[in-house]
C-alpha cells in the first residue's frame, strides 16, 4: 500500500486556490475538519464554493471563511445556527443554493461512485425543482440531479492509517465518508495516525482508495453548536 501521509495540515492543503469547489464533511459543528478549514482561513484564498451540510456557527468552522468573506457560494442544506451565513444569504452577497440533506448526501456519493447523475423524488414540484429534468417512473415524478464536481474534499476521521483508511467516531460520521468519494483529490485530517494494517480491516468506513493525502491534527476543541442539557428534577 502507498503511505499517503502528509507532513502538516499546510502540506496537505497545497493546491487549494481561489475559485475552486471544496466539499467538507461534518455536521453542524460535529465531525468537521477544524484544521483544514483554519489553514484555508489562513491561506486567505477567496470565491470558493464550499459544499457541506450547514455552515457552522458565527466563529468557527465554515463560519470563520464566512467572515473574511472567502465563500462566494454556499451548497447546503440548512442555514442553521449562523447568524453571517443568513445576513450574506438575505442581503445577496452570498450565492446559496438549498437543498435536500439526503439529495446531498446522494450527489456525494454518486460523484464517488462515477454516477453522471441521480434521480430523486425530493423536491419535485417545489422551488428546489424549477428548472430541472423531470422523468416519471412507474407513475412517479422525478428530478434529475447532477454529482458533485469538486475539486478538493476534506473529511475528518478519529482515527486512520498511512494508506488513508479511516475510521469515524459515533456521530461524527455523519456526511464524512460520502464525501471522502466525491473529491477529484480527497483530504483526510485524523486524530490518531496509525501504522499500515494497524486498523481491523472490519472497522474501516471509508477505504484508503478514495483518500489522497492524511494527516493528524491537533488542538481539536470538538464545540458544541447547541448545548442541550436535560432540566433538573
Amino acid at each position: 500500500m502507498i503511505d499517503k501521509t502528509v507532513k502538516n495540515v499546510q502540506e496537505a492543503c497545497n493546491g487549494i486556490e481561489d475559485g475552486m469547489t471544496i466539499i467538507l464533511g461534518g455536521f453542524g459543528l460535529c465531525g468537521i475538519p477544524e484544521n483544514s478549514i483554519a489553514e484555508l482561513v489562513k491561506k486567505e484564498v477567496k470565491d470558493l464554493t464550499c459544499i457541506s451540510n450547514n455552515a457552522g456557527v458565527d466563529n468557527f468552522g465554515l463560519g470563520l471563511l464566512l467572515q473574511k468573506k472567502q465563500i462566494k457560494k454556499m451548497i447546503s442544506s440548512y442555514v442553521g445556527e449562523n447568524a453571517e451565513f443568513e445576513r450574506q444569504l438575505l442581503s445577496g452577497e452570498l450565492e446559496v443554493e438549498l437543498i435536500p440533506q439526503g439529495t446531498l448526501a446522494t450527489r456525494c456519493m454518486a460523484a464517488g461512485y462515477g454516477m453522471p447523475a441521480i434521480y430523486t423524488p425530493a423536491g419535485v414540484g417545489t422551488e428546489i425543482g424549477e428548472g430541472k429534468e423531470v422523468r416519471n417512473f412507474k407513475g412517479k415524478d422525478y428530478l434529475l440531479e447532477y454529482a458533485f464536481d469538486a475539486d478538493f474534499a476534506i473529511v475528518k476521521a478519529w482515527k486512520g492509517d498511512k494508506a488513508g483508511n479511516l475510521i469515524f467516531r459515533s456521530t461524527a460520521r455523519n456526511f464524512n465518508p460520502v464525501m471522502a468519494m466525491a473529491g477529484k483529490i480527497t483530504i483526510a485530517e485524523v486524530e490518531e495516525l496509525v501504522e499500515i494494517g494497524e486498523l481491523n480491516p472490519d472497522e474501516i468506513h471509508t477505504p484508503g482508495i478514495y483518500v489522497h493525502r492524511i494527516f493528524q491534527g491537533e488542538h481539536y476543541e470538538k464545540r458544541i453548536e447547541q448545548r442541550t442539557v436535560r432540566p433538573k428534577n
